[in-house]
């Protein structure tokens, strides 16, 4: 097939040369709508049908906490792994490290008490400065992946930025931790949290297109990459078949 670019000036160029343009008998109606290329070379008119709408994106939020054992099984062999594997445009995801946590205010100042301890706060704190600091998703996942596979979530940031982002700034996200900046974004993560209706029961809890049910929850801790291979509109990435994960492990609940 002549190069994409190269279609539209052939198909112009076609009648001039004595030559049919490119015949609807020749080529299967069910193709005409698979690039605009083909539709605009083709001499008959395309099918109603070839709109190029584009399929919005499976809409994900993980609210989950850092010390939360299921939490991290969930986003290290569940959500990375089908980030890796479908295109930006299937899959948009946004996460929320807060959880069970609590939170009071303090004289202005914000304090939170997490189910794990002062050590998932503190972990909830890096991942959430993280976020804020690298801005693009593409850029801090990859981090927190290394963060929450690892042994320690508290004590490998450093090593983690310099594999997967050695262009962020780790004193920038530690003086966010330490600071006011750091509180306020908890304190958003919190209100967050609160607003979920239905209220959150345990963590990870899972919200695909604005919704949670059990169903979806159970569908996404079983085969997360299915579940949205059958909710994405658009054309089926090449991953979608993949079968599931083994059961996850008990969740942390309130």
């Amino acid at each position: 097939m002549a190069p994409a670019a190269l279609l539209p000036l052939l198909a112009l160029l076609a009648p001039a040369l004595g030559g049919a343009s490119p015949a609807c008998d020749h080529r299967p109606a069910q193709l005409w709508c698979r690039s605009p290329e083909v539709a605009a070379a083709a001499a008959c008119q395309a099918p109603s049908g070839c709109a190029h709408p584009t399929a919005a994106p499976v809409e994900l939020s993980l609210f989950y906490e850092s010390l939360c054992p299921a939490c991290r099984r969930f986003l290290v062999e569940q959500l990375f792994t089908a980030w890796l594997l479908l295109p930006a445009e299937a899959l948009n995801i946004t996460l929320v490290p807060y959880g069970n946590a609590q939170e009071r205010n303090d004289s202005g100042k914000w304090q939170f008490q997490c189910q794990h301890g002062p050590e998932e706060c503190l972990g909830n704190m890096i991942e959430t400065c993280l976020m804020h600091e690298a801005k693009n998703f593409s850029t801090y996942f990859p981090v927190i992946f290394c963060l929450e596979s690892g042994s320690s979530v508290t004590k490998t940031l450093g090593a983690c930025l310099q594999v997967y982002a050695p262009q962020l700034d780790g004193d920038r996200i530690a003086a966010c931790v330490r600071g006011d900046t750091g509180a306020a974004l908890m304190h958003r993560n919190a209100q967050l949290t609160e607003a979920l209706d239905p209220p959150h029961q345990y963590v990870p809890w899972v919200v695909v297109n604005g919704k949670h049910t059990d169903e979806l929850q159970a569908q996404a801790e079983t085969s997360l990459l299915g579940l949205i291979c059958r909710l994405y509109q658009g054309e089926k990435p090449e991953a979608c078949g993949s079968s599931g994960i083994p059961e996850a492990p008990p969740r942390c609940r309130r």
